[in-house]
């Protein structure tokens, strides 16, 4: 195996030169320096050069962070921890890197995710400062009462989604509810207006019950149309809406669970390196103190093997610790992308229900004024009942004789 490469010069020294206009350089809250196009919102882990076609390597796509949601600005000249040594200082006190010991701890790695430790902690601002986003507030794992399992972070926010779509489906259901009272309130008032009670009423106020039990029809109409109308523009809107949701939410949920159990699976290949180092470290320093001692007869080159394997296991921890930190880099990348997908998908849905719950109250209103203009005529011919003419108007048409009787004469 080859050497390890000798550790990087400050950074001060790896770059006096300013940075591109409208590049700007942003932490991420792993301590990771990233850069921020904030003309194109193109994102990129290494520094932008203003040589042309020097080659960026990008965090994963256009907008993956936008400008507008990174971390706060950070000046050129700060000391940035490597992601190695944070995550091999989250070990027990007095645990030994390839290189060096660590003088106290910075980091706590819990369920495999690498978190500092707020004594040692460097500000990490907000992504959306202001917001409450969900990709600032959902990074650890839930814990549960009585000692059950927790679930992580996004699993909460997926429940929530989850929650959030089923609560439109049963909106959904309280309108046709709705509509099935609707039209079966519009079939009574139909059936009722076709009853021919109080059918011989005459004059001006026959006239008028005779349009009394006929706005009971116009009515009926009315809320038949309202109950058609809130079928096709409120609840089939709300059923139809996102009829992948769920097949959507299954495949955030698969893709970010894949990148958790791959980062499981990194972490217990670091811890395993750390082990085998330990013990490579052991060995040699028996064989050493030994040879001192001459309780062994064991020769220089067997000391050299021993520091050999032990060089070796060092190497492997630091190339199990480079794969972990990359499969926590693509971990967080996706988890802030995903969050803010599900963040932007929540503001629609939520938008969607409002419209048409607005469009409900707009309908009802409608309806009320329908129902008014249907009474209009009502009112109208109630407001011109003349008991005196219609008493005229009978006479004429049903008297049998104006000469009165009189007296028998002798």
């Amino acid at each position: 195996p080859q050497p390890p490469p000798p550790p990087p010069p400050p950074w001060p020294a790896l770059h006096t030169e300013p940075l591109p206009p409208q590049w700007r350089c942003y932490m991420s809250p792993q301590g990771r320096r990233y850069y921020v196009n904030t003309s194109s919102n193109e994102t990129t882990w290494e520094r932008p050069s203003s040589a042309p076609g020097t080659p960026k390597s990008s965090m994963r796509h256009k907008n993956s962070l936008p400008a507008g949601t990174c971390v706060g600005m950070m000046s050129e000249s700060e000391d940035a921890v490597p992601n190695e040594w944070l995550l091999l200082s989250s070990q027990n006190p007095g645990s030994v890197s390839p290189t060096r010991k660590q003088s106290k701890e910075t980091t706590v790695t819990i369920n495999c995710v690498t978190f500092p430790l707020p004594m040692s902690m460097a500000e990490q601002p907000l992504l959306k400062p202001d917001e409450w986003s969900y990709c600032d507030y959902f990074w650890m794992d839930k814990k549960e009462p009585q000692g059950a399992a927790g679930v992580s972070g996004f699993e909460v926010l997926l429940q929530k989604q989850l929650k959030g779509k089923q609560m439109q489906k049963e909106m959904a259901e309280f309108v046709r509810e709705r509509i099935k009272i609707e039209e079966e309130y519009a079939r009574s008032l139909s059936k009722l207006s076709q009853i021919p009670l109080a059918g011989q009423e005459e004059g001006t106020l026959g006239k008028a019950w005779a349009q009394l039990k006929k706005s009971l029809a116009d009515e009926a109409e009315v809320h038949l149309k309202f109950s058609s109308k809130l079928q096709s523009e409120v609840e089939k809107p709300l059923l139809s809406f996102r009829d992948n949701f769920k097949k959507d939410m299954k495949r955030f949920d698969h893709h970010i669970a894949d990148l958790r159990k791959q980062l499981i699976g990194r972490y217990a290949a670091v811890e395993k390196a750390r082990r085998a180092l330990a013990d490579r470290q052991k060995d040699l320093e028996v064989k050493s103190q030994q040879l001192e001692l001459k309780l062994s007869n064991k020769t220089e080159e067997d000391i050299k093997k021993a520091r050999r394997k032990s060089t070796q296991a060092g190497d492997e921890l630091m190339r199990c610790v480079d794969l972990y930190n990359q499969s926590q880099s693509k971990w967080f990348e996706e988890m802030v992308t995903t969050s803010l997908e599900l963040e932007r998908l929540e503001v629609e849905r939520i938008e969607m229900i409002r419209q048409h719950l607005c469009q409900y109250t707009t309908l009802r209103h409608e309806t009320d004024m329908f129902n008014q203009s249907t009474m209009e005529p009502v009112d109208q011919l109630l407001q011109g009942v003349d008991p005196g003419r219609d008493r005229e108007l009978w006479v004429n048409e049903n008297q049998t004789g104006e000469i009165r009787p009189v007296d028998i004469e002798i």
